[in-house]
């Protein structure tokens, strides 16, 4: 794409954490969750977050598949391929200039008020990566010179519905829900001068709305299907109206990928329900999607991002088939993420009925020990949520998830537990959890999953740096600085078990106040890894 001179019209682009492959770990990405400080800037953004490749325009090899599919919903609409590029965010002064008339940007958590963002910043402190990142793009000299329209959109675009809020960042518009029945309207608007609206909410567009991507996605993301449908309190509402994409239009937009060098990732709120026209997994479509992709020409490997354990548990034998098209075993496990959310029957009936279909609520905890027995005998590691402080949870809730937590140690595994944040359904009818409202019980949870977490950790680390990271340097120095942290988050369980009676609030009050020193990464540490 040839440089324009004055910029181009429109520019595309997210925040520099959105703007890395994390190495090939998909799940790192969470990183970016964390509070600024905790790990050296220039050690973060060099090992853990390096950025993609930009060519000498600002133009980028790949891109969040948000950004694409707006890319290509603009194109598809009319608008001139020279006047449209996708960008680094921090390359803007090569693309924005007096001519620019709109910068639409994809973010996820662009305030840091989302689950991970604020069960990290609400322990630790701070600000999270995101969140700076966002607000710096914002910033950007060019931005600031040339003033562009802003339009945001992206799964955390919800936090900037308030008008207070935008007219604080300086963002124009920004679009709730999906945005291929209605961006090209806003661009156009933009480009021609014309007033924005300050929020516009997209209705979930049709298959046959959406289009194929132009250009490779971050880590070969392949959307193969939209929405959930399953009808949790917390979804948001265009996540109701399910779709799966057939398989050619998958496979054209794998070839995409393929030929950029990157080997497809699937994508869906649940990969195993593809072609499901209801809850129960449709086995014949989903073993025929993941052959047919491993088999396009080119493809060595397939991952996916998102599996529900209902699904697990009612088609053990799709799991086994899965794992023996990609030639899954102990040396080159498997890996997605999946809500746990709660091990409490009554939780499940009261916010989550359609989670455990088919099965029902009081089956739940059974249905989650099953799904992980099932996901350990085929070398799947699963990387699950729990949700702490559903409405309406009692103490007795908290310790059903906390037997269930329990019983899943033996199993390779994470278990992130999160804050609640209050939107989808819930939003105006629930609060937020927040670390004041942790109880003992919260605590013992909490620290329990970080437990499990950091026990399987070293091996999960050593095991997916061997196969995922080629560079030995890269490799050394990611398994120097996950050694180190783990060993430091231990300390931390320790203290706030033995001095603080698992009291998390009081062990973070204590540490704001400088009476407990968390350990930052020695400089000996830091020079050895960035100095390679």
């Amino acid at each position: 794409m040839p440089s324009i001179d004055g910029g181009y019209r429109i520019v595309l682009t997210a925040d520099r954490t959105l703007m890395s492959e994390y190495g090939g770990g998909i799940f790192l990405g969470f990183s970016a969750c964390v509070p600024m400080g905790l790990i050296p800037d220039k050690l973060y953004f060099s090992l853990l977050c390096p950025p993609i490749n930009v060519k000498q325009n600002g133009l980028v090899d790949v891109a969040p598949c948000g950004t694409r599919r707006i890319e290509a919903t603009l194109l598809d609409r009319g608008f001139r391929r020279e006047d449209v590029i996708v960008a680094h965010p921090e390359h803007l002064e090569k693309v924005v200039g007096p001519s620019t008339k709109v910068l639409g940007i994809t973010e996820n958590d662009p305030l840091g008020i989302g689950p991970a963002t604020s069960t990290f910043t609400g322990i630790f402190g701070g600000k999270a990566y995101m969140e700076v990142k966002f607000r710096e793009l914002l910033k950007h000299p060019a931005v600031v010179k040339f003033q562009p329209k802003i339009v945001v959109g992206g799964p955390g675009a919800w936090q900037l519905e308030p008008e207070e809020v935008r007219k604080d960042l300086g963002v124009d518009c920004v679009v709730i829900g999906e945005g291929e029945r209605v961006v090209s309207q806003i661009f156009e608007k933009a480009c021609n001068g014309e007033e924005l609206p300050g929020v516009v909410y997209g209705e979930p567009a049709s298959v046959d709305e959406i289009p194929l991507i132009r250009g490779a996605t971050i880590n070969g993301l392949v959307e193969i299907a939209r929405g959930c449908g399953r009808g949790c309190d917390f979804c948001v509402p265009t996540l109701q109206c399910y779709r799966c994409f057939p398989i050619d239009r998958i496979l054209k937009e794998v070839d995409v990928n393929i030929k950029a060098g990157r080997r497809p990732l699937l994508h869906a709120e649940d990969v195993l329900r593809y072609g499901a026209k209801g809850i129960e997994v449709n086995e014949e479509a989903v073993v025929n999607l993941f052959r047919s992709v491993k088999n396009y020409p080119g493809v060595n490997d397939v991952s996916m991002s998102h599996f529900a354990l209902a699904s697990v548990a009612s088609a053990p034998e799709v799991i086994k088939e899965i794992s023996n098209i990609l030639g899954i075993d102990k040396k080159h496990w498997f890996s997605g993420q999946t809500g746990i959310e709660t091990g409490s029957p009554e939780m499940m009936k009261r916010h989550m009925k359609g989670k455990c279909k088919p099965f029902k609520p009081e089956q739940w905890p059974q249905v989650v020990l099953n799904a992980f027995e099932i996901l350990s005998e085929n070398n799947w590691v699963p990387c699950a949520t729990l949700v702490l402080g559903l409405p309406e949870e009692t103490e007795r809730d908290t310790e059903f998830t906390l037997s269930l937590v329990e019983e899943l140690k033996p199993f390779k595994s994470l278990i992130v537990p999160l804050f609640l944040v209050s939107t989808g359904g819930l939003k105006d009818k629930a609060e937020s959890f927040t670390l004041d409202k942790m109880t003992p019980k919260h605590s013992e949870l909490f620290l329990k999953c970080w437990k499990h977490n950091l026990e399987w950790a070293p091996i999960l680390v050593k095991e997916w740096a061997n196969l995922s990271i080629k560079n030995p340097i890269l490799r050394h120095g990611l398994n120097l600085i996950m050694s180190y942290g783990i060993k430091q988050a231990m300390k931390l369980i320790q203290i706030c078990e033995r001095d603080y009676d698992c009291n998390i609030p009081d062990m973070v009050r204590d540490y704001r106040n400088g009476e407990i020193e968390v350990q930052p990464l020695p400089v000996r540490l830091v020079h050895q890894v960035i100095g390679n």
